[in-house]
């Protein structure tokens, strides 16, 4: 909160220019064969340009990003966030709830980024706390002791695999060095769906005595396998607006702040002074963002949660596997102004 004022009421009357907008696609070939593609909406007006990233994970959805939309004119971020709830943003299957919101997110960051810009200000400046350095971790699967070798004190955010059995776990959690356990129960379709399994929630629980437990199924029985975790239990994927975080079955401890999960401004920071009001701890994630993106959610961490255990380790640990060279936690606190 900003003293008594609503996060969102800080920012809402922020005046934004907007001449006109560019779109520039970018991709990353991995290794594993899959091209990572994203899209990123430069908002310029009044000398300035403001970047957002449409972070949507089916390339050929990046084909139909919107290139002449109406928004020139002088705003508040408030009448410009009302503007795009008018206009068609997202040519895809309407079913496609989690890539509407990430294209709409693209644009309402640029419009936060060109407003902060043009103001001649930062984000921190106006919502009147100090940016922190920002502790993160490395995101990955179970082959941490390549990191370890090069980076002792790297910390860790893994997600479970089906093949994890007990031995595997307990040697993971030897090195002191998981802070947090993706079980990731509420993908669907996608190549890193995990079925909820009670067996293996049960040892995740014991093994990582410690550990966040991040999108555990909460139904059918599995709320039993995780007796004794409840205060460690975090959730990501179901969450796109306090709404979301509100009709949980339970009230988390523990919450992944995901901002293109959000879709717009307001709807992030509504959910951010929420979880401040109620004590529920936050770290920020990411989705592989490969260019605006990814600074957002640092400078967004350094803010709100920079002692957490942020999934938001800079770029470079998305492009390959461990290596000398990368930048070790934390990150220095941002400068400068924009988002």
């Amino acid at each position: 909160m900003l003293g008594s004022m609503p996060l969102w009421e800080s920012l809402a009357g922020l005046r934004v220019a907007v001449d006109h907008y560019d779109l520039e696609r970018r991709e990353l070939a991995l290794p594993n064969g899959w091209t990572r593609v994203t899209t990123t909406v430069a908002l310029h007006g009044d000398g300035a340009t403001g970047h957002g990233e449409d972070v949507t994970y089916t390339a050929p959805d990046h084909d139909h990003v919107p290139d002449g939309l109406t928004l020139a004119g002088t705003w508040t971020l408030d009448d410009l966030s009302r503007r795009l709830d008018e206009l068609t943003l997202w040519g895809g299957s309407a079913d496609d709830h989690a890539a509407i919101d990430y294209r709409r997110w693209a644009f309402e960051s640029a419009a936060l980024d060109l407003a902060l810009r043009q103001a001649r200000t930062s984000l921190a400046d106006v919502v009147a706390r100090p940016y922190r350095p920002v502790r993160f971790v490395a995101s990955t699967r179970s082959e941490i002791e390549p990191y370890l070798e090069l980076y002792p004190n790297l910390e860790f955010k893994l997600d479970a695999g089906e093949d994890w059995d007990r031995p595997l776990m307990q040697r993971l959690a030897s090195y002191d060095r998981v802070r947090v356990i993706d079980l990731k129960a509420y993908y669907r379709g996608t190549s890193v769906d995990l079925a909820p399994d009670p067996e293996l929630y049960r040892a995740v629980v014991e093994c990582f005595p410690d550990a966040v437990i991040e999108d555990a199924a909460l139904d059918d029985g599995f709320r039993e396998a995780l007796a004794g975790a409840e205060d460690r239990l975090s959730f990501d994927a179901p969450i796109h607006s306090l709404a979301d975080l509100d009709d949980l079955p339970l009230e988390p401890r523990w919450l992944n702040v995901k901002p293109s999960r959000f879709g717009t401004v307001r709807k992030l920071v509504e959910c951010i002074g929420a979880c401040e009001e109620r004590g529920i701890a936050m770290y920020g994630g990411g989705q592989f963002e490969l260019g605006a993106g990814r600074r957002q959610i640092q400078r967004l961490a350094s803010l709100f949660y920079a002692d957490g255990p942020n999934d938001v380790a800079p770029s470079e640990y998305n492009d390959g596997g461990a290596r000398p060279g990368l930048a070790t936690s934390p990150l220095p606190a941002p400068e400068g102004p924009g988002f």
